[in-house]
């Protein structure tokens, strides 16, 4: 009887988990995320810009654009949008920088090509939306109307990122925000699939403090630019050390770091430097980073994304560029993560574009498995 029992107890319970897995493969979020599995940034378009003008925003990126993305094998792109393109008098319907938004993103899906709207302002205004209540709420008028105003577009690829790499060290405050921008954009859109992440620039050490949301049509993103010495050496903003730093190894040993160390009179910065060659930086550890992020998404059941990881191309060689970007994608794919790098055309770009046309970068097309 009692091994009658325990036989019984184990069919139920098995039972039990293949319903759960059932249930996660049928959910919305989760058919949806599948439209995101390699993806690209049209950012300084219509944000992250040094400007907003009607004419740049016609000749910076074009329809011909996104056709050649459709091309090269990407089924998404992420369209950073700064929350100024929506400051118009009167009605959206004539004004001219979101009738422009509006024509891209259809443009897009007419190509089957995903789209995630990303809501992504500035330092400043992330800052007033932490000092600020008066500011969560314009935020929050904000989020309504843009949820009002593509609520009937394609709800199966055209997904809402709810806030772009928002940094404070009170996570609860942004945790507070994040479900209030939730219920908010659920009134106007009911349903969306809406894609969250934690308050720490988007890290995987804030995504697993996130509890799991009680609004299920959601995906759970983080961005990775692990280590920033290597992705961001060259770099004008962040770090003020990172702008000196050029052609550093991927990956990273203690002799094959040692030229750089010995060159750097800085000893702060020869201190990072230490720390990059001695930490075991390879695909290896790349790998062990994204699975800390995967298991957590799977003892939790829900659909995960990378929207953002690249590295700067303009001091890094390209070789080891394409070693870190391999490291990176396969790692994302071992582990059910679906991807979006940064970026198309800047500075972190897949192509590079100017008078003389576009220009295909052959190796971050191998490191992201695309066609060449």
């Amino acid at each position: 009887m009692n091994s009658f029992c325990r036989f019984l107890s184990s069919l139920m319970l098995c039972m039990v988990l293949v319903s759960l897995a059932s249930a996660q493969d049928n959910s919305i979020a989760w058919k949806r995320w599948k439209h995101l599995q390699r993806g690209v940034a049209l950012s300084s378009w219509f944000g992250v810009a040094p400007d907003y003008s009607i004419q740049r925003l016609r000749e910076y990126t074009v329809p011909g654009d996104l056709e050649h993305i459709h091309q090269l094998g990407f089924d998404h792109v992420r369209i950073p949008v700064d929350p100024v393109i929506f400051n118009c008098p009167g009605s959206w319907d004539t004004c001219e920088r979101v009738q422009m938004l509006d024509q891209v993103i259809h443009k897009a899906l007419s190509l089957d090509l995903a789209v995630i709207l990303d809501f992504h302002p500035d330092f400043t205004y992330t800052h007033q939306l932490e000092t600020s209540e008066a500011s969560v709420d314009k935020y929050l008028r904000l989020w309504a109307q843009i949820a009002d105003h593509y609520a009937t577009t394609d709800q199966e690829r055209l997904f809402f990122e709810v806030m772009n790499e928002y940094n404070t060290p009170d996570s609860s405050h942004w945790l507070g925000t994040l479900e209030q921008s939730i219920s908010v954009i659920r009134r106007h859109a009911p349903n969306a699939t809406l894609i969250v992440s934690g308050a720490g620039y988007s890290d995987i050490w804030d995504l697993v403090r996130l509890p799991v949301l009680q609004d299920t049509n959601v995906i759970y993103n983080f961005h990775y630019y692990e280590p920033h010495i290597f992705t961001h050496q060259g770099a004008t903003w962040g770090e003020a050390w990172w702008r000196d730093l050029n052609s550093l190894p991927f990956p990273a040993t203690p002799t094959n770091i040692a030229d750089a160390m010995n060159k750097e009179e800085d000893e702060a910065v020869r201190w990072h430097l230490w720390q990059y060659g001695n930490g075991h930086w390879d695909s290896a550890r790349i790998a062990a980073d994204i699975q800390f992020a995967a298991n957590w998404a799977k003892s939790r059941k829900v659909p995960l994304l990378c929207d953002e990881f690249g590295v700067f191309r303009e001091a890094s060689n390209p070789e080891d560029r394409e070693r870190w970007l391999t490291g990176a994608r396969t790692a994302f794919e071992a582990n059910n993560i679906g991807w979006s790098m940064w970026n198309y055309q800047s500075d972190f770009g897949v192509v590079f574009k100017d008078n003389k046309g576009i220009r295909d970068d052959p190796s971050v097309l191998r490191a992201l498995g695309l066609k060449q």
